[in-house]
């Protein structure tokens, strides 16, 4: 696990490191679904792309 983060005093918890991991890798796997056309195999693509940000996220914190 990590240890906290230092931001000019203010210690950061290393979940906001990993949230914005997954954010990051998710902005990329968009780009990819676009241009599978990805929203035409889900009935609610926003909810997939929720779903699919909390399995990255959940990832990130089990493997790092």
């Amino acid at each position: 696990m990590r240890q906290d983060l230092d931001f000019g005093g203010v210690l950061v918890s290393p979940f906001v490191a990993y949230a914005a991991g997954a954010l990051a890798l998710l902005v990329l796997l968009r780009i990819v679904f676009n241009r599978l056309h990805f929203s035409r195999y889900v009935a609610n693509p926003p909810l997939a792309e929720a779903g699919l940000y909390v399995c990255l996220l959940a990832l990130l914190i089990v493997f790092l």
